[in-house]
């Protein structure tokens, strides 16, 4: 559905075929679920059992009624995964396969699983961590991943929101526009708006970028956006090889924000 509403009322014009795209993101995807299902959902989910047998975890410190202790080990998962993924934009060796997902030149819901497969592998280390710091039950972790997955595709997908809805939506959940902002080719830009399913992390860390178009920004990596990046073997062996300098052009010159400048930066702009 978000994928056909996409060609209709898309907030971004694209810059490449889409077919193309897709068929390498779906390649992608594939095997990001297939890595997934057979480590990170089962890392998780048994470190979730273990922990939720013995007490450990942050959702046991405080006694809470069941509904309490699912709704705080949802808040804590978001609020471990804003890390997480700040993480893999500031620690240069996790950058290198996290670049893969920045690295596609438009952003549509066939981005939300466009991963590595190694990060994907490696974030099962982060799994077990979290499920010792946070203590969800699994319960809770079959929810979270349920509200994870379908909001990670709502906020990747180039949907149009009316942007009075967008407005609403966005004190409670990330929406299309706040993750556009994300995808920016100006690393400055790129480096905000961690959060996956609750923005509040963002305002509480002061990372959230609002006020920044839409209809003029750029998606991509400055320094990855030549068609042959994006073929599937180059993005396979991309964390592996030499660098180019991410946040410039070939040509050295540096992409140029579409920031709004006379408003603040948590002001929602079209």
């Amino acid at each position: 559905l978000l994928l056909l509403a996409e060609q209709v009322i898309p907030l971004r014009h694209k810059t490449r075929p889409l077919l193309p795209r897709l068929a390498k993101n779906l390649i992608l995807t594939a095997t990001v679920f297939l890595v997934g299902s057979l480590i990170v959902r089962s890392t998780g989910l048994g470190a979730s059992v273990w922990t939720t047998k013995r007490g450990i975890g942050a959702a046991f410190l405080i006694p809470l009624p069941r509904p309490g202790r699912v709704a705080l080990g949802i808040l804590l998962m978001d609020l471990t995964f804003y890390y997480w993924h700040r993480a893999n934009h500031r620690i240069r060796l996790l950058w290198r396969f996290h670049n893969v997902h920045h690295i596609d030149p438009d952003l549509d819901v066939s981005t939300a699983y466009r991963f590595h497969p190694g990060e994907i592998a490696y974030s099962s280390i982060f799994r077990v961590v979290q499920m010792l710091a946070v203590g969800a039950d699994p319960f809770t972790y079959a929810i979270y991943e349920t509200v994870f997955s379908a909001e990670t595709m709502l906020h990747h997908s180039n949907v149009r929101l009316p942007l009075p809805l967008e407005r609403w939506l966005n004190k409670i959940i990330v929406t299309p526009r706040m993750h556009g902002v994300h995808h920016s080719a100006v690393g400055s830009e790129t480096n905000s708006n961690y959060g996956v399913i609750f923005p509040w992390w963002d305002r509480l860390h002061r990372t959230l970028r609002l006020n920044v178009r839409q209809s003029s920004i750029r998606i991509g990596v400055p320094g990855y956006l030549e068609p042959n990046d994006n073929r599937l073997w180059n993005m396979l062996r991309m964390p592996f090889v030499r660098q180019k300098r991410y946040w410039c052009f070939p040509d050295k010159s540096l992409p140029k924000s579409n920031q709004d400048k006379t408003v603040k930066t948590t002001a929602m702009l079209a």
